[in-house]
């Protein structure tokens, strides 16, 4: 048997039990396979809007009902969840959500009259004294991005101009 080569080398072994992957670290009790049959808890009456994955047939036992979905940020949400969590257009249309919902934090903090910090707020302060030259990378590509799109935009802007004025000239021309 290929088990008895191997015995003399220590930790051989150790996890041949096949029907348990976590064999060597668990210790068993006795009740290890009862734990299926514990009583459900009751389930939370939904009193908002709760969004739940399409796998699922409702919604959780307990649930979160301290932030429902809204405004835009809602909507994106909304949409997200009409996907399988196996779509990369569930998860892609929660982190869109997310920075969605942080831009109408800030609106909504402005309209309150609160103006935020958002230097500090995204740890911009911290990152400025341990990571000085992290930061400067980022604002100097952020700015060749910038300045990049803006090139771009403006020579494409250009190149119409000019193909109006070529096209004006010819109907002067032919007229």
């Amino acid at each position: 048997m290929l088990a008895d080569q191997y015995k003399h080398i220590p930790g051989w072994g150790m996890d041949a039990d096949d029907h348990d992957p976590a064999y060597p670290m668990r210790h068993y009790n006795g009740a290890d396979h009862q734990r299926i049959n514990y009583e459900k808890p009751p389930q939370q009456p939904v009193t908002v809007e709760i969004l739940h994955s399409i796998e699922r047939p409702t919604v959780s036992r307990v649930t979160s009902d301290r932030l429902p979905p809204k405004g835009l940020s809602g909507a994106i949400r909304r949409a997200a969840f009409k996907y399988s969590e196996a779509n990369a257009m569930h998860w892609m249309g929660l982190i869109l959500a997310d920075r969605v919902n942080m831009v109408e934090g800030v609106i909504d903090d402005l309209r309150r009259g609160h103006i935020p910090n958002i230097i500090e707020e995204r740890g911009w302060k911290a990152e400025w004294k341990y990571n000085r030259k992290g930061v400067i990378k980022e604002a100097l590509i952020g700015a060749a991005i910038i300045t990049a799109a803006i090139a771009f935009s403006s020579s494409k802007n250009k190149k119409k101009k000019a193909l109006k004025a070529m096209r004006a000239m010819k109907a002067k021309v032919t007229s």
